[in-house]
């Protein structure tokens, strides 16, 4: 993926090498981590179980006590690579966005951190992964779950990290549209199996939304290279809640899928990849996911 033509974006705050939160969200660092296995090997969301773990410590947010980095474009490779994929999803959905949703962009910050961090959302942890925060409005990044992409799950290429940044800002962009926010609040309004059947479909939506900011990127910039897709594909299937039940615990159980199977996160990724429509998205209207 040829992305040194990209814009590198300014909403990125650098906090690589400060020193890591004695305890984020009120936990310490140990009981994170011990949380993030159980939820990995459970199929799980981590964040579901830190997030509760923290509200029994009487201290959810964490907000106001979050860590401050440097702001700006990163100067090591790794960190500019970040900084231009944002940028570029910044310059794709300031135009799809008015176009397709009648509704303006407003750029998410992006939060590069090592081992440990605390976001509007509690606690930031290497072992949840990359995720977006609403509260605010945040992508939190390690970047070394690329080096997991490649070592842990064999899938790795500039382009499937990319679609990993591309799938938090689905998120954000979930959150411009008032998606997110209607999807959580009826999460907590249901059951556990029904709150998951959710998740799923919040989260294959963002897949197809990060697949229709590279049918756009494509479009303008032309930056893709030859066997590109086909690495985001095997990144998708990778992480696909089926494959990472069989790795961890041998069995899968469909109930507590959280971001959806490997299928399905191929399908709705290639569904956003080759439309570039984000009414082509809309999993909470889909008879199949």
């Amino acid at each position: 993926m040829r992305w040194d033509d990209f814009r590198t974006s300014e909403n990125v705050e650098d906090r690589r090498g400060l020193p890591i939160p004695g305890g984020a969200g009120g936990l310490g660092i140990g009981t994170i981590v011990i949380l993030g296995l159980i939820g990995w090997a459970l199929g799980i969301d981590p964040r579901l179980l830190i997030g509760g773990a923290e509200m029994l410590q009487g201290d959810g947010s964490g907000y106001q006590q979050q860590q401050q980095g440097k702001t700006g474009t990163p100067q090591d490779q790794a960190g500019r690579f970040a900084a231009a994929i944002l940028g570029n999803t910044e310059d794709v959905w300031k135009e799809v966005l008015p176009q397709q949703a009648n509704r303006q962009y407003q750029a998410p910050r992006l939060v590069l951190f090592s081992g440990a961090t605390r976001s509007g959302c509690g606690a930031a942890q290497s072992a949840m992964g990359p995720f977006y925060c609403p509260t605010d409005q945040t992508v939190y990044l390690d970047l070394s779950f690329f080096q997991d992409m490649q070592t842990r799950f064999r899938a790795g290429g500039d382009f499937a990290y990319a679609y990993v940044i591309a799938h938090e800002i689905g998120h954000h962009v979930q959150n411009q549209l008032g998606i997110l926010t209607r999807a959580q609040s009826r999460q907590r309004e249901v059951g556990q199996p029904e709150a998951n059947q959710i998740s799923v479909r919040t989260e294959l939506m963002a897949d197809c939304l990060a697949g229709v900011w590279a049918n756009r990127s494509q479009q303008r910039w032309n930056a893709l290279e030859p066997g590109d897709i086909e690495k985001a594909v095997a990144a998708a299937q990778a992480i696909g809640d089926d494959r990472l039940q069989r790795q961890t615990q041998g069995t899968v159980v469909p109930d507590s899928f959280t971001h959806g199977s490997s299928e399905q996160r191929v399908r709705w990724l290639t569904t956003g990849l080759k439309t570039g429509q984000v009414q082509a998205c809309d999993t909470f209207r889909a008879s199949k996911l």
